[in-house]
């Protein structure tokens, strides 16, 4: 539903005669336009007001027009489901691949804590990266990382997440808190208790927003983790023997410094580079490829 109509509707459920007003400047209106002098004797100036405050009717050539007469009549209809304007979507169902992804990363996160685990993620995947720290000093190899999970993790979420649905929770959890705010400024405790109802039906939504948010986490981590993992070993790190002979990098402020120093607390060198990539690689990527990552309201 659209936004108009959604707001037609929420003035017709407020005060009836909204109803007889909007159809007077429906039948009024030339060429999409009118003017209030064309109706100033059939609406009050209060009914007036309302529309433009509501923006059912915004600014024309010569007077006001109408923000799309099909929308408008359509908020007009007839509306019995007695509750929300905003339909909720169906919740999406994760596959089998997507559960076997879920397992795999909780079965990665095991190589934080167990050595033979991590030696074992980490010496597959140094068989790939390995190669480049021969090449390269190990703060071009974590860039190349973070270049990697910036593009996949936005291919991802861009590919695994529907946004059209997570428009779709959002608009309707709008749609209830605006209904809740109107219906506060009218003192109507009948809609207030209805409207509590509804809320209290729409926590699902949440859990819904939920598993549109984590089922592209879950592939972005399967895939992000192991790469950390070798990181982690090639550092490393918590006093573990170091993989590589990785010399130092030089910082503002600090000069140079180990990979395994800790520059902001207990994060170390290393971890705080591979985000500071990631998050500037990540937004490169979004932006070159123009995929927009929040969801739009209708």
């Amino acid at each position: 539903m659209s936004k108009v109509e959604r707001r037609v509707r929420s003035l017709v459920r407020e005060d009836g005669e909204m109803r007889d007003a909007i159809q007077v400047v429906l039948d009024s209106a030339s060429g999409g336009e009118v003017r209030w002098v064309d109706v100033r004797d059939e609406i009050t100036s209060g009914q007036w007001g309302r529309l433009i405050e509501k923006e059912i009717l915004v600014d024309g050539d010569e007077g006001f027009a109408l923000a799309d007469r099909e929308e408008i009549e359509a908020g007009l209809e007839d509306d019995d489901s007695g509750g929300s304007d905003v339909e909720t979507p169906e919740t999406t169902s994760w596959s089998k691949w997507d559960k076997l992804a879920g397992l795999a990363t909780l079965g990665a996160f095991v190589g934080y804590a167990v050595g033979p685990v991590r030696d074992a993620i980490a010496g597959a995947i140094d068989v790939v990266l390995g190669p480049l720290l021969n090449i390269v000093p190990f703060y071009v190899v974590i860039m190349v990382v973070a270049l990697g999970t910036g593009l996949y993790s936005t291919l991802l979420r861009a590919g695994l997440m529907d946004m059209e649905k997570m428009s779709a929770y959002q608009d309707r959890m709008k749609d209830i808190q605006e209904r809740r705010k109107e219906a506060e400024e009218r003192d109507d405790d009948e809609a207030l208790d209805e409207i509590q109802e509804e809320q209290m039906e729409a926590m699902g939504d949440q859990l819904g927003m939920f598993k549109e948010q984590f089922r592209p986490m879950v592939w972005i981590m399967f895939l992000t983790i192991p790469a950390f993992l070798w990181m982690f070993w090639v550092v490393g790190y918590r006093g573990a023997e170091a993989q590589y002979e990785l010399g130092q990098i030089v910082v503002p402020f600090a000069g140079q410094v180990e990979w395994t120093a800790g520059i902001v607390g207990p994060i170390q060198m290393w971890i705080l580079w591979y985000f500071l990539c990631s998050m500037a690689f990540t937004q490169l990527v979004q932006k070159s490829l123009n995929i927009e990552m929040s969801p739009s309201s209708s």
